[in-house]
């Protein structure tokens, strides 16, 4: 497994701590599904300014949200459909994509709905991560939302 975390804002200090919290939430995620092919994740720490410009690009919204995923292979519910060329040649991994967190919206909505910053950053991730997984929290059931808080409890943050 690969994952790739490149830090672009100017927010809050990168502290290994973090990355580890990131790269740990990534593993659960994939441990939890079961996901036995070697893989490539590349995540982005941005700022409010910039995932707007992405919202705007791709999504034809005019504001910053906390978190967005661009998929790379096609996948349903944790399955691969197909991978059309997705594989890094040099390491057979499954390049499944890239997560971009808005690194301001971690700080401000784990104030708002009063938890720690290491709680919402690892549910952003974790959202990301099922994301590029395929899966979509605005069908009826809460399967991703109920993998999401499965693998926070593992890490020691669930509510």
């Amino acid at each position: 497994m690969e994952i790739n975390i490149e830090n672009n804002q100017t927010q809050v200090e990168i502290t290994d701590d973090i990355l580890q919290l990131i790269r740990t939430a990534v593993e659960r995620c994939m441990e939890l599904e079961e996901f036995s092919r070697p893989y490539e994740i590349n995540i982005y720490l941005v700022d409010n300014e910039y995932i707007k410009e992405l919202n705007s690009k791709f999504r034809n919204i005019d504001s910053p949200t906390d978190v967005l995923s661009f998929p790379m292979v096609n996948m349903v519910n944790g399955k691969i459909i197909n991978l059309e060329g997705d594989i890094d040649i040099g390491t057979e991994a499954v390049i499944l994509g890239d997560i971009v967190i808005s690194m301001e919206k971690v700080l401000s909505q784990s104030q708002e709905f009063d938890h720690s910053f290491e709680r919402e950053l690892a549910f952003l991730v974790t959202h990301g991560v099922y994301h590029l997984l395929g899966y979509d929290h605005e069908v009826v059931d809460d399967t991703m939302f109920e993998r999401q808080y499965e693998v926070l409890n593992t890490m020691g943050l669930g509510r």
